[in-house]
């Protein structure tokens, strides 16, 4: 706490811990000045993204050995690769020379295959097999300094894999992911998430909000019948929406499609969408939508025909980046629908995304005026947003926050 100096922050974090101790009847929205607050802000950096598991991409991105995938997280220039016996490793971009980006974006793919890394600066080169991942190989005209070679290697983040998506993490002594998600094993198993592939990806950069009100607007569907009276709300009524009574770090919701939603479908449509079903689905999965988010900021959609993962990353009190990957399976790129699907998909994404995007603009321009501690109540459609605080506590104030279920 000592590097961030704001007299509100005490004001805020006390604010936090008593919101978050709540009952879900009783729940109010956060004050206006956590939304804002660069202290806030700093402060959310240090207690959760720097010792939190963020994903970072999918095990499809990186299939065979020699792949990598170019990730930035906070800042943080990182590369997933897969070395000669299958295993992922999360490596800092950032050469121990003099800090260059081995894979700068100007001149190297997002993604490719490669033996070695090599830095476009001096050529200083790092191994990516095995236990030896990182290890500097070779550093040119550095024979004639004291240097002690087997001491240089870039930085590793920890990764797991959890149902195809990688997830990584900067601090070295956080505890394991998995065992903090089980409760959402059994629910994502039908869809086979490791076994998709990806579609596409889209971006969203500086989106001028705070990155909770983008969470917060993922979370939930009480504002389909506002923000998306025309295209979601007609599909996926959010007043039938069943949100689980879950607590902890993840939340399920499952929403229903409207008896009517395929009726107006052509048929062209429809041999896109029954070419791109998902394989092994149950009645259950196919007559609706989960959603299943992870916290700190990965929201899951569940559709019969594929997955989209939303991700949003903080780049300021009041910007952050938006990614939205679109998972789908691996039969479905071999039909003859597929590009048709795809561009459908694409079409879909961009409009709600746009909707989103007025809402998420417009509850920052509002928090801007730092009203004070606003009471707003939630809906019980709104229970993930007070999971979200109960989190945020968690994180925060220490821990000293009780996240057992009520």
């Amino acid at each position: 706490m000592s590097a961030i100096s704001d007299t509100g922050i005490a004001q805020l974090l006390g604010e936090l811990a008593r919101v978050a101790k709540l009952p879900l009847e009783r729940g109010e929205t956060l004050p206006a000045g956590s939304y804002t607050s660069p202290a806030f802000h700093l402060l959310e950096r240090e207690r959760i993204f720097r010792g939190e598991w963020l994903c970072a991409g999918h095990v499809n991105q990186v299939a065979a050995p020699g792949d990598y995938l170019r990730v930035d997280l906070l800042g943080e220039p990182l590369v997933i690769t897969r070395d000669e016996d299958g295993e992922l490793h999360a490596l800092s971009r950032v050469c121990r020379h003099r800090f260059m980006d081995v894979l700068p974006a100007e001149t190297t793919p997002e993604r490719g295959s490669l033996k070695r890394l090599t830095c476009p600066y001096h050529t200083w080169t790092y191994k990516l097999d095995g236990e030896y991942a990182g290890q500097l190989h070779g550093a040119p005209l550095m024979n004639k300094v004291e240097f002690d070679r087997a001491a240089c290697r870039l930085p590793r983040h920890r990764l797991e894999v959890w149902h195809g998506l990688i997830m990584v993490n900067a601090d070295q002594d956080a505890e394991p992911l998995a065992p903090q998600l089980t409760g959402l094993d059994e629910k994502l198993a039908p869809y086979g998430l490791g076994d998709l592939v990806v579609g596409y990806t889209a971006r969203w950069e500086g989106v001028p909000a705070n990155w909770k009100v983008a969470v917060e607007n993922g979370a939930e569907s009480y504002h389909h019948m506002g923000t998306h009276a025309g295209t979601l709300e007609p599909v996926l009524p959010g007043k039938d929406t069943v949100i689980d009574e879950c607590d902890g770090r993840w939340f399920t919701a499952f929403m229903p499609f409207a008896p009517e939603a395929l009726e107006g479908m052509g048929e062209e449509q429809m041999q896109a969408l029954s070419a791109s079903l998902i394989p092994g689905l149950g009645e259950a999965e196919l007559s609706g939508m989960l959603v299943a988010g992870v916290f700190p900021q990965l929201v899951m959609a569940f559709l019969p025909t594929g997955v989209t993962c939303f991700r949003w990353l903080p780049t300021g009190p009041d910007t952050h980046d938006a990614l939205a990957t679109v998972f789908v399976p691996a039969t479905a790129k071999e039909s003859a629908g597929f590009e048709d699907f795809l561009r459908m998909s694409r079409e879909q994404l961009e409009v709600v995304q746009g909707e989103d995007l007025v809402a998420v603009r417009g509850v920052q321009r509002g928090l801007a005026t730092d009203p004070g501690p606003s009471g707003g109540r939630f809906s019980h459609l709104e229970r993930p947003l007070w999971q979200f605080q109960r989190y945020l506590a968690h994180r925060l104030v220490n821990g000293s926050v009780d996240s057992s279920p009520h």
